[in-house]
């Protein structure tokens, strides 16, 4: 296998012992075992284990992981972190030359700065990617546009409180006689990989609306439990983004056994984060998103849905070049400037 190449550019969008007075002499007490050292999410590792570089009072070693997530991408307290994962992913990655800076950022951003969670994050998504070619190689909007055109999918322009994206998905537009269950995971994919492009998502993480109006026992059919675990996998571990919420609308009753093959593959940190609501669901949804964020369709102010679709479509083509230059590119590494990111 020949060595991958350098990552592409491209412009695009964590008492001491005391004891009674006894009668006669005893052995002093072992001395207690030290405690494991804390763990600081401000520093790489498990066990504050500092990147090479990195002093007590070097760049990166003082701030905790908000700070650190509010710098911009050059920023020298960076560096310890992104050198340390770059050596680690390198190790493990014996076949690639080079890993750009932005690239390892991202997944530094997923896991809050924690160098082995990030490299564990960045192995599974180069696993993912290599084990569902049928997905992660054919990252092509106009190849589904038939789909898209139906108002199936939308990333609204507008963040939520906090400043999370916000996607819907309609799943009520998919035909599954005319698509499979595949190609509509596929736009999700696409959709993840532009908006993990984006410095501010990368901070603050997407929420999800699922709308199951419609959901039939067609759609039920395309689902297996190897679907479910790459979905699932997706999800929590796998890919560069923070899921900080997942909303169901319009569940009916026969939904909840396709639910019940996903769930068991889900962290319970995204578990927790799952929200049923139903029919009624304008009200509840209206206690996590403001009005100006949501179509009128879903309780909100914003502009209706078809048009969210419609222009999130454009995104899409527009993001063509990119995404496919991502699925052929060995690690997905597609070098960019974020504030060439049109979105």
């Amino acid at each position: 296998m020949p060595p991958h190449e350098a990552p592409l550019r491209l412009q695009v969008w964590i008492r001491p012992w005391s004891f009674p007075v006894q009668e006669h002499p005893v052995q002093p007490p072992p001395e207690p075992p030290p405690e494991p050292p804390s763990r600081s999410p401000s520093l790489p590792g498990t066990l504050q284990q500092r990147p090479a570089g990195c002093s007590d009072s070097g760049p990166g070693c003082d701030m905790n992981v908000p700070q650190l997530n509010e710098l911009p991408d050059a920023a020298e307290q960076l560096r310890p972190f992104v050198s340390s994962l770059r050596r680690e992913a390198l190790q493990e990655l014996t076949a690639v030359r080079s890993l750009s800076d932005g690239f390892l950022i991202k997944f530094l951003r997923a896991r809050d700065f924690d160098v082995e969670l990030s490299l564990k994050l960045l192995l599974n998504y180069q696993r993912w990617r290599k084990e569902s070619p049928e997905i992660s190689r054919c990252l092509s909007p106009s190849s589904v546009l038939g789909l898209l055109n139906t108002s199936y999918h939308s990333v609204l322009p507008e963040r939520d409180h906090t400043g999370s994206r916000v996607l819907i998905y309609r799943i009520g537009q998919w035909h599954p006689k005319d698509w499979s269950a595949f190609e509509v995971f596929r736009i999700s994919l696409m959709t993840s990989e532009i908006i993990s492009m984006e410095t501010e998502t990368q901070r603050r993480g997407l929420k999800v609306i699922f709308d199951l109006q419609g959901w039939s026992l067609g759609h039920a059919l395309q689902f297996n439990p190897s679907l479910a675990r790459k979905i699932s996998s997706v999800l929590s571990d796998s890919f560069p983004l923070k899921v900080r919420g997942i909303h169901l609308v319009n569940e009916p009753m026969f939904f909840r056994p396709v639910f019940a093959m996903i769930r068991p593959f889900l962290p319970d940190k995204i578990k927790q984060r799952i929200h049923m609501h139903g029919a009624d669901f304008c009200e509840t949804l209206g206690d996590y998103f403001s009005s100006h964020v949501l179509p009128p369709e879903y309780g909100g102010e914003a502009a209706e849905i078809e048009e969210l679709c419609q222009d999130w479509t454009n995104q899409l083509l527009q993001s063509e070049n990119f995404l496919q230059q991502v699925a052929a590119h060995p690690t997905g590494d597609i070098a960019i400037n974020p504030e060439d990111v049109l979105i």
